[in-house]
C-alpha cells in the first residue's frame, strides 16, 4: 500500500526562482488555478441562457447566491452586505477546491496549512481594514470593550489582542484537519481494494460511501468557514 501522505506532497511542475528565493509553479499553485477557472466555467455554463422565469440550471446559482446572502444578512447584519461578494468567492473557492480534491490524480490545496493559513490571514486583514474604515478609533474598543475598568487593560488588552489573533488559526485547522482525514481515509480503503483483488469490492462499497460523505463534509467545512468568517466581520464591524 503506498503512503496514503503522498497525496499530499508539493511538487514543483515549474522550477523557478528569484534572488535565491523559490517561487517554482506548483501542484499545489496549480490546483489553486484551476479552482478558479472551474468557477468561472460553471457559472457561465449555468448562466448563459438567463430568463425572467430562471431554468434549472439557472436555479442553481441564484439559489446558491441567495443562500449566502442570507446567510451575509443574518450573521453580520444588512451593514454587511456591502462586502458580500468578498464573503461569496470566499465560499465558492473554498467548497470548490475541498470537491476538486475529491477528484483522482487531484491535489487538494485546502489539506495544507500554508494555502488556507494565508487565505485565513486575509481575511484577517479584510476584517481589520473593514472594521477601522467603518468604526475609526471605535475599533479600538475590540481590545477594550465598553465597561470593562480601564485599570483592567494591561490584562484584557493582551487578551483580547491575542483573541483577535486566533481566528485564522481557528479557521485553518479546521478545515485542514478535516480535509486531511478524509483523504487519508480514501487511500487506505484505496489499497485494501487493490489488494484484496477479487474480494475488493467489499471495501469499493465503504469507499463509494465515504466518498459521497466527503462530499457532503466538502461543502460543509466551506459553509462552516464562512459562517465563521460572517461572524468575524460582524465582530469588526460592532463594537462589543
Amino acid at each position: 500500500m503506498a503512503n496514503p501522505l503522498e497525496q499530499f506532497e508539493i511538487k514543483p511542475l515549474i522550477n523557478l526562482s528569484f534572488k535565491g528565493y523559490d517561487i517554482s509553479f506548483s501542484n499545489s499553485a496549480l490546483a489553486m488555478c484551476l479552482t478558479s477557472v472551474a468557477i468561472v466555467i460553471v457559472f457561465a455554463l449555468l448562466l448563459r441562457k438567463r430568463t425572467i422565469v430562471p431554468t434549472l440550471m439557472q436555479s442553481v446559482p441564484e439559489a446558491l447566491y441567495e443562500f449566502i446572502y442570507n446567510l451575509v444578512k443574518t450573521n453580520v447584519g444588512k451593514g454587511g452586505l456591502k462586502y458580500f461578494s468578498f464573503i461569496f468567492c470566499l465560499f465558492l473557492y473554498i467548497a470548490m477546491g475541498n470537491v476538486f480534491g475529491l477528484f483522482p490524480y487531484s491535489f487538494t490545496f485546502t489539506s495544507h496549512i500554508a494555502a488556507v493559513g494565508a487565505l485565513s490571514v486575509l481575511a484577517l486583514i479584510f476584517n481589520i481594514v473593514v472594521g477601522v474604515y467603518n468604526r475609526k478609533l471605535g475599533y479600538l474598543r475590540t481590545f477594550l470593550p465598553k465597561g470593562i475598568p480601564y485599570i483592567l487593560a494591561p490584562l484584557v488588552v493582551p487578551i483580547e489582542a491575542i483573541s483577535l489573533l486566533s481566528k485564522p488559526f481557528s479557521l485553518t485547522v479546521r478545515l485542514v484537519a478535516n480535509m486531511t482525514v478524509g483523504h487519508i481515509m480514501l487511500k487506505i480503503l484505496g489499497g485494501f481494494v487493490v489488494g484484496l483483488g477479487l474480494f475488493g469490492f467489499v471495501p469499493i462499497i465503504f469507499q463509494a460511501l465515504i466518498i459521497i460523505f466527503e462530499l457532503f463534509i466538502a461543502v460543509l467545512q466551506a459553509f462552516i468557514y464562512t459562517v465563521l468568517s460572517c461572524i468575524y466581520l460582524g465582530d469588526a464591524l460592532r463594537s462589543h
